[in-house]
């Protein structure tokens, strides 16, 4: 009897020291402690920590290597988005529910603040989407290859049929209309190299052109636009012969130049 009690005894300490010597190697699975420096088992709920804490944040990660990061969060969610039934959730969300921000990023040194690349890129990627169609400081259509709006800006005149600027959006002069030829020549203020020229007919009913009286209704014709001294056009008149100038020729339908007295109304518009 008491070796048995004994050889009882043995198994039981031999038993334990072997559960004590296992139990720091398993893995920790849901319900279980967090632990440091080794890689926790696959929980399969949501791991909530809850704070009342209205001097700081609630979990604080940061990294004193020179090399390493602060935290990464890694998913596998397919398209759609929180917002999508069922939820296609993100692999990270930051939902504010008071008034105030969801997020900040700041970079205290260096010249990018971060990147956001989406597969290879491309025009059908698109960085991100938002509902807010308020202009964004700092971060709008105000600045497009280094060039501001008023840079970018559709600039545009109407000539009337006396080959008179009537209207026009700024910068324009008449430099020969229906004087040496047939056309008229402007210049523009500035350089058009590298800008858009479109040239339109602009109709007009109230205008009597004969003198008769009676109004002279255009709605037909034609015109071409070009700019002055490039390697298809030679301009004319001589103070037409600059990159700033650009000439029209308005026609009749058929093609044939129009006289004195029946001239076309003209809409130029440059595009910067």
């Amino acid at each position: 009897m008491r070796s048995f009690n004994t050889r009882t005894r043995h198994v039981v300490i031999a038993s334990t020291i072997l559960v004590l010597g296992i139990a720091p190697l398993g893995v920790a699975a849901t319900g279980d402690a967090l632990r440091e420096g080794t890689r926790n088992g696959t929980a399969t709920k949501e791991t909530e920590i809850i704070s009342n804490n209205a001097a700081g944040y609630t979990t604080r990660q940061s990294n004193k290597s020179a090399t390493g990061g602060g935290a990464i969060y890694g998913c596998r969610s397919t398209a759609g988005g929180s917002a999508a039934n069922p939820p296609k959730n993100p692999c990270i969300r930051a939902n504010n529910l008071a008034n105030g921000f969801a997020f900040e990023f700041n970079a205290a040194g260096g010249e990018t603040a971060g990147t956001i690349t989406v597969g290879n890129g491309g025009d059908g990627k698109r960085p991100f989407t938002t509902n807010a169609t308020g202009v964004a400081t700092g971060l709008n259509a105000d600045r497009v290859d280094g060039a501001d709006a008023a840079s970018l800006k559709t600039r545009w005149l109407l000539v009337n049929e006396a080959g008179q600027i009537e209207e026009q959006s700024g910068g324009f002069t008449i430099l020969d209309a229906y004087q040496t030829n047939a056309n008229v020549y402007i210049d523009a203020g500035a350089s058009l190299e590298g800008k858009g020229l479109q040239a339109t007919i602009a109709i007009q009913n109230k205008i009597d052109q004969s003198g008769d009286g009676t109004a002279d209704p255009n709605f037909g014709g034609e015109v071409s636009v070009a700019r002055c001294q490039t390697a298809a056009v030679e301009c004319a008149p001589a103070n037409a012969k600059t990159p700033n100038a650009f000439v029209f020729s308005a026609r009749n339908s058929d093609g044939t130049a129009t006289a004195a007295g029946a001239r076309k109304r003209v809409y130029i518009q440059i595009s910067e």
